[in-house]
């Protein structure tokens, strides 16, 4: 347990004062003109942590994105793959392997912008949790102080302790405060999933196993947060609420300026585009499509080009 332990301090410590440290930056900037031991102080620092993060992540987004759309161009193909490999699957994978590496497609982009974020996520809850339970005696958490560690653990945010959890609170107002974050955080994680199935999935990915894995996140997603929800921090919720109504707020943009293909926000797109008297672009879904239906195919055989003398021949007989 102690060798366990040590690697997980070496991989969080950094972590830690990565945390503290822009959260610090944060918190200095707002207290020019607002009380650095003030509750609203302390949240508008983890809203600014927040944005930060995000905003670092925005390059890997991008990368999400792109590897999205491919994977939608790539249905079709990957449809045929399976088709012909289909009694043999370790023929299956190697070719679909193949066909992601000649597109720069990764199948795992989708979850890493969530799973960079979740160390972060994990870094603030203990910052705040160790703060909420000082004493007065010595502290160290990455960058965080003594005299942080007093202010956090007595801030107040709407009459509510922002140390404090639903399960632990004294308060009557730091458990509606908990609530409604909660619900807030489950109904933007619902909101966002339901948003990506609608209108940015093509119709050939709603059926199949990848279908039901998303429908059953969809549901399954909230309902962890809404149980997990009650032991975070105040201040651990702010941070994920404002985490998810960025990305529902982002995902919108790309929705609807820049949507998967063969999904029912591009068929959108083009009819604005058509109104505005822009170029409308073809679907590199129902190209690739098209491309998968001319190779399957079956090519009908031209009659043999004979020469003169045997088709006299021929008539003869």
């Amino acid at each position: 347990m102690g060798f366990i332990g040590d690697i997980g301090s070496a991989i969080m410590t950094p972590l830690y004062y990565l945390t503290s440290g822009i959260l610090l930056v944060w918190h200095e900037l707002f207290s020019l003109f607002l009380d650095p031991a003030a509750g609203v102080t302390w949240i508008l620092a983890i809203i600014g942590l927040t944005v930060t993060i995000r905003t670092l992540l925005i390059p890997l987004f991008v990368k999400q994105i792109k590897s999205s759309r491919n994977m939608q161009v790539l249905q079709p193909q990957l449809k045929a793959l399976q088709k012909k490999y289909k009694h043999d699957r370790q023929k299956l994978q190697q070719e679909q392997m193949k066909l992601f590496q000649e597109t720069g497609t990764n199948p795992l982009a989708s979850c890493m912008p969530l799973l960079l974020q979740m160390p972060i996520f994990f870094a603030l809850f203990r910052v705040i949790d160790h703060s909420s339970k000082y004493d007065g005696g010595a502290f160290k958490k990455g960058f965080i102080t003594e005299e942080h560690a007093a202010q956090l653990s007595q801030a107040k945010f709407l009459g509510a302790k922002i140390a404090d959890t639903f399960t632990t609170a004294e308060h009557t107002e730091t458990r509606i405060l908990a609530a409604v974050l909660v619900i807030i955080m489950c109904a933007t994680q619902f909101i966002t999933q339901r948003q990506l199935m609608a209108k940015n999935m093509p119709a050939d990915a709603l059926s199949g196993p990848y279908a039901q894995q998303q429908k059953m996140l969809l549901y399954i997603l909230p309902f962890v947060f809404a149980i997990s929800g009650v032991i975070f921090p105040l201040g651990v919720l702010f941070y994920w609420v404002t985490s998810n109504l960025w990305t529902m707020g982002q995902q919108f943009y790309v929705i609807r300026n820049n949507p998967a293909p063969g999904t029912e926000a591009f068929k959108a797109k083009q009819l604005r585009d058509a109104r505005k008297g822009r170029d409308v672009a073809e679907d590199p879904l129902e190209a690739a499509k098209k491309a998968v239906d001319e190779v399957e195919r079956p090519q009908r055989q031209q009659p043999k080009k004979q020469a003169r003398s045997q088709r006299k021949k021929g008539g003869s007989k």
